[in-house]
């Protein structure tokens, strides 16, 4: 196997471990929340679920970059390309956004959307600005996918011309 692979791999890895990883401590941090106002009011239920699954997108985005990723690259298929150690690294760098990006993301929309939970707590009529205010966060976790998905298949274009 060569280093090439290997480095385009790794990178793939990384997008769905961070976007895992921070999708799980934002989840887990509204569903904190969450918990404490339906032992209150089990009719907010709904309400403070929409706002616990919005921090979940981040896991799912990196799980479709590593995805991507490893089906470009033919690990999926089992006949793997030939990569050049540059042609690891660039795939690498092009996994790097939305690892980091859904990392840092879904830590922080977690705690936006925990806070929503507490406006719902308070006012459950402003259930709605409280899901945007947790959305905007996810603006950088789908910016993160795009530039990551654009990379990939435009480094696949380097390889094959």
């Amino acid at each position: 196997m060569s280093y090439g692979i290997m480095f385009a791999v790794l990178g793939g890895v990384l997008a769905a471990i961070f976007g895992g990883v921070g999708s799980a401590i934002g989840v887990g941090t509204v569903g904190r929340s969450a918990a404490g106002v339906v032992a209150e009011d089990p009719s907010k239920f709904g309400k403070v679920l929409i706002l616990q699954i919005l921090p979940g997108t981040q896991g799912l985005y990196g799980f479709l970059v590593a995805f991507l990723l490893l089906t470009r690259i033919g690990i999926m298929g089992g006949s793997p390309i030939e990569l050049t150690s540059a042609q690891g690294l660039m795939y690498f760098a092009a996994c790097l956004p939305m690892a980091v990006g859904g990392l840092i993301s879904g830590i922080h929309q977690g705690k936006a959307a925990a806070a929503g939970v507490g406006l719902v707590a308070k006012k459950p009529e402003e259930s709605g600005k409280a899901i945007i205010f947790a959305a905007m966060v996810e603006t950088y976790a789908v910016l993160a996918l795009l530039i990551s998905i654009l990379a990939i298949f435009n480094i696949t274009s380097i390889i094959t011309a």
